[in-house]
């Protein structure tokens, strides 16, 4: 099985990526909070892999952490929660805070993800929340200040959907502005910028 992907970014979109490694082009589906973190096209570009095999082929999905991908492969270990389905839990979410939800029982929170439904943010909680609490227990380092930006970042880009704009305009209006952006910025100021940088 493939597990880790180093190349050369040669096509990026919201649907899926291509890395070209010596002439091969690995054709990886990535969630939001890697898709937005992505380099330009053409730079380099190292990614833990998950390889799905099914009847009709094989399919790649690409983290840039290894949090991220241990957490897409327990979703995926719970019933009736495909790769798709985890890979859009991901993109709604960061992963500390679906951590959070998860140890707090937050089923309102999961269940706002879309895609996702009651029963199956109870699935979620039920059957993640011990191996969570083992692992990572309730610290305190899933609220560090970087990872609260990331999330805003993340319901800055669900918010732009909400207001009509599609899923690829309103990635790369929160990557246009990121790297202007403070720390500290609020979810409004974020989202004041990112409708500045649309309206240009």
């Amino acid at each position: 099985m493939i597990a880790k992907i180093s190349g050369v970014l040669s096509y990026k979109s919201i649907e899926y990526i291509i890395i070209d490694v010596n002439g091969i082009g690995y054709k990886i589906f990535v969630p939001y909070s890697t898709y937005y973190n992505l380099p330009d096209k053409n730079l380099h570009l190292s990614l833990n892999i998950y390889t799905h095999v099914k009847d009709d082929g094989i399919s790649l999905y690409g983290f840039l952490t290894t949090q991220e991908k241990s957490l897409f492969e327990s979703l995926i270990g719970i019933s009736k929660i495909g790769p798709k389905l985890a890979t859009n839990i991901l993109s709604g979410s960061s992963v500390e805070e679906l951590y959070r939800a998860i140890l707090r029982n937050d089923i309102a929170r999961i269940s706002s993800i879309p895609g996702v439904g009651r029963k199956t943010a109870e699935r979620i909680t039920l059957e993640l929340k011990d191996r969570i609490s083992h692992d990572f227990g309730k610290k305190e380092d899933i609220t560090q200040e970087d990872k609260d930006f990331d999330q805003k970042l993340l319901d800055c880009i669900s918010a732009l959907i909400n207001l009509g704009y599609n899923k690829k305009i309103a990635l790369e209006a929160i990557k246009k502005i990121r790297q202007n952006l403070r720390e500290d910025a609020t979810f409004e100021e974020i989202l004041k910028s990112s409708l500045k940088s649309l309206a240009r």
